[in-house]
C-alpha cells in the first residue's frame, strides 16, 4: 500500500467519524508534556471523547469531503481533535477543565452538531453542565412545586379532621 493509498484511508476514516460525531473540537497542543497528554488523553477516554491528533491536511479534506467550511484558518501548528459522538459539551468542558491549569492548551474552533463555532462559542459551550446534571436540575425544579402542592395537600386534610374531631 503506498502513502498516497494511506492517506485517502485516513481521510475516509476520519470522514466517518467527522458524519457521527455530535462535536469536534480544535485544540492547540504545544507546549505539554508527555505526562500533561497522557492525563489529557485518560479523561477523554474516561468521559467518552476520542482525542486524536491527525495532520492538519487531512483533517481539512476531510472536513471539506463531509461539508465543513471555514476550518482552514484554525488548522495551523499542532492541532488535536477532540470528538464526540454522545454529548456535544464534554469534549469542550473537558478541554476548557483542562487548560485552566495547563496553560499550553488553547481552545481553537470547533463543530457542533454541523455548525461551525469559532473559540468563543467554543468556550460558551465548554461552561454548559453535563447532561446529567442538567436533568438533575430540570427533576429538582418540577419536584420542589409538587411536593409543597403535595404538602398544601396534608395540611388541608389535617385541618378537615381535627375540625370534624
Amino acid at each position: 500500500m503506498g502513502n498516497r493509498e494511506i492517506k485517502e484511508a485516513k481521510v475516509k476514516e476520519l470522514v466517518e467519524r467527522f458524519q457521527r460525531a455530535q462535536a469536534i473540537i480544535l485544540t492547540s497542543y504545544k507546549g505539554i508534556t508527555v505526562a500533561e497528554d497522557t492525563e489529557l488523553r485518560r479523561k477523554m477516554r474516561e468521559a467518552g471523547v476520542e482525542y486524536k491528533v491527525v495532520k492538519n491536511t487531512l483533517t481539512l479534506r476531510a472536513a471539506k469531503e463531509v461539508g465543513f467550511e471555514g476550518l482552514d484558518s484554525y488548522l495551523e501548528g499542532p492541532v488535536a481533535l477532540a470528538i464526540s459522538y454522545d454529548d456535544p459539551t464534554a469534549p469542550a468542558r473537558l478541554l476548557a477543565e483542562f487548560a485552566e491549569n495547563h496553560k499550553a492548551i488553547e481552545l481553537k474552533a470547533g463543530i457542533v452538531q454541523g455548525q461551525l463555532f469559532d473559540t468563543a462559542k467554543v468556550k460558551e459551550l465548554s461552561k454548559i453542565p453535563p447532561r446529567e446534571v442538567l436533568l438533575a436540575k430540570f427533576l429538582g425544579s418540577i419536584k420542589s412545586p409538587v411536593a409543597k402542592f403535595v404538602y398544601v395537600l396534608d395540611a388541608i386534610r389535617k385541618q378537615k379532621e381535627e375540625a370534624n374531631a
